[in-house]
């Protein structure tokens, strides 16, 4: 069957046979998809979960707090709080001027170190990798080579322990608090494991990855302060705690959200057997990827749903970048292999909706 198509050919992938496999508490039954086949020319399979894995026997490693990211989120968070008081003796060109930080540094996330560089689903040229990594700092939600490396061992350990934030922990831990806590080992162990040579080989990333710290001091806080404090006269305060403080939580609480609320809450009509789920909240704040029970399902899909730009502003973005000759190649499934995929595997939820 036709599993995947780009704008220039399209892949078929077969179905190799049916055995049982275990993610998170469920054993389910599904087909084997070729992975050679599946992995098409994106250069890597590390984002298709991998039934061979078990989780270790025994009691469970003890949780070690990291103090320091404690307080640091605390304090972000509290914030945060102040800034909603502010709003109002803020000028709108502010609030304007935040609203963008925020969309842009959602893009760094969404259309740069998740669609582009965690699943290779679409390709872009040198000018939009430099603007998703600028956006990508802004965000600052770890550089996009680490970013890469837990999204991928995320995916092909989901809701196990090799999960980084595993949703069967619970909805605060996979929410933020596995960054409150030392990663379990075989987080790190399959991490390790994980072939990166691409990320390695893109000079882009690495850039980054070595001026990381002074990119996320200008770009994430230096920046959003310092434009509406010179340009329209706005207090230094406000300035700080609304564009730079308060855009930033709200933007690390949509992409964590992803995270917890949208491998909770929703319907899975594309997979029953797996936690994520479709939650169109989810997709509103982040830009289009709370779609997850099929971002999940068919992770090489760079728009992560069948419904292309409802509730979906990085595949718009993606879509206008190709319009501008700035991307090119993205993977889609096909309606085919979807209808069949929900009729099989779904929970019927789509009859009704």
């Amino acid at each position: 069957s036709k599993e995947f198509s780009s704008t220039s050919s399209i892949t078929s992938v077969g179905t190799i046979t049916s055995r049982v496999t275990r993610n998170g508490n469920a054993v389910v039954e599904k087909d084997l998809l070729n992975h050679e086949d599946l992995a098409g020319d994106r250069g890597m399979i590390d984002d298709i979960f991998d039934e061979t894995y078990r989780e270790k026997e025994g009691p469970k490693p003890p949780l070690r707090y990291v103090w320091r990211n404690i307080i640091l989120m605390s304090l972000l968070h509290l914030g945060a709080i102040f800034a909603l008081t502010l709003i109002p003796s803020a000028k709108i060109q502010t609030l304007a001027w935040a609203v963008l930080c925020f969309l842009l540094s959602a893009l760094g996330i969404t259309a740069g170190s998740h669609r582009l560089w965690s699943h290779r689903s679409y390709k872009a040229t040198l000018p939009l990798r430099i603007f998703l990594t600028i956006a990508n700092s802004m965000a600052f939600q770890n550089d996009i080579y680490e970013w890469v490396r837990d999204h991928r061992v995320h995916h092909k350990f989901s809701e196990t322990d090799a999960d980084p934030h595993n949703a069967m922990r619970g909805f605060f831990f996979s929410h933020i608090g596995w960054l409150l806590v030392r990663k379990h080992p075989d987080v790190i162990e399959k991490g390790q494991k994980l072939d990166l040579s691409d990320m390695k080989a893109d000079k882009v990333v690495m850039f980054q990855r070595r001026y990381y710290k002074p990119s996320v001091v200008l770009l994430c806080f230096m920046l959003p302060t310092v434009v509406p404090w010179y340009f329209w006269d706005e207090s230094i305060v406000i300035s700080f705690f609304i564009p730079a403080i308060l855009r930033y939580t709200i933007g690390l609480n949509a992409t964590w959200l992803v995270n917890s609320a949208a491998h909770m809450f929703g319907n899975r009509p594309y997979d029953q057997n797996i936690n994520p789920r479709e939650n169109p909240l989810v997709s509103l704040g982040a830009l289009g990827e709370g779609f997850h029970n099929y971002h999940h399902t068919f992770p090489y899909d760079y728009s992560t749903s069948e419904f292309g730009w409802r509730f979906n502003l990085t595949t718009a973005f993606i879509d206008l970048m190709c319009l501008l000759g700035l991307a090119s190649d993205r993977k889609k499934v096909s309606k085919e292999v979807i209808l069949a995929r929900k009729m099989r595997t779904g929970d019927g939820s789509h009859k009704s909706g």
